[in-house]
């Protein structure tokens, strides 16, 4: 019963505004949102009584480097989830499909200890805007279904990933941030076709290999630095802007 959690009190009503980081619905008097953060005493394993709350549509567990375990299963139980964040916690093992909360739409699981690999249908789910997986340990080749994903920011960095990533790029894909460096991804980039929305791309530290495509020089900021690309640097755009850095240590 650690001090912040210390208003949690079974004999008072969850709801009276007197429970830390617990906000009702007036029109149902249920728990649709749940914010705990910056808690190094907090310590125990992540509940599966989470799944008990089948009105919660956002979840911020942040900074709880103490709050172990796994993501229990009972959580894909929330099919009114919108938005799941659990970050920079000490939760452990892998993610779990989430292919029954068809209402998320931001997922942030960054900084932790997740590992395995990504569930084939984890982006079946139709309306994702972000997906955050950076600073985990998980591990194998993306899956192939990752093409019907449509967010605006994916960030899949710090991992160790290996294989095709191309999956990620269209022209017709409203992406504006893909981060997938310091992974062991091994793609042509000749041969991508940049989303027109796409601003921010960091492939670097992989095996990316091909040429630098034109499409590049629209961009707002641009890192393929450490992989095995070759050939000239496209000029124009934001390539006068960028540095050696950003292109470093290619072929």
């Amino acid at each position: 019963n650690p001090t912040l959690l210390s208003s949690w009190n079974p004999h008072t009503n969850c709801c009276d505004s007197s429970w830390y980081g617990v906000i009702c619905a007036s029109s149902n008097n249920r728990v649709y949102s749940l914010l705990i953060e910056i808690n190094d005493d907090l310590a125990s394993p992540f509940p599966p009584s989470i799944g008990k709350l089948p009105y919660l549509e956002s979840q911020l567990l942040y900074q709880l480097p103490n709050l172990t375990g796994s993501i229990p299963q009972s959580i894909t139980k929330l099919t009114n989830l919108k938005s799941l964040t659990l970050k920079k916690t000490g939760i452990s093992g892998p993610i779990p499909n989430f292919i029954k909360l068809k209402s998320l739409t931001f997922l942030d699981l960054s900084e932790n200890h997740l590992s395995g690999t990504l569930p084939s249908n984890l982006f079946h789910l139709p309306n994702f805007e972000a997906i955050l997986l950076q600073n985990n340990k998980l591990t194998g080749s993306i899956p192939p279904s990752l093409e019907r994903l449509n967010s605006s920011v994916v960030d899949l960095s710090h991992n160790r990933f290996e294989g095709d990533a191309s999956m990620f790029f269209g022209f017709a894909k409203k992406t504006e941030t893909i981060d997938l460096s310091w992974n062991m991804l091994a793609f042509d980039m000749g041969e991508l076709e940049f989303p027109e929305s796409l601003k921010h791309l960091d492939v670097s530290h992989n095996r990316v290999y091909g040429k630098l495509p034109e499409g590049v020089k629209n961009l707002e900021w641009l890192n393929v630095s450490y992989n095995r690309l070759c050939g000239e640097i496209p000029t124009g755009g934001v390539m006068q802007a960028l540095g050696r850095n950003s292109f470093s240590h290619n072929k």
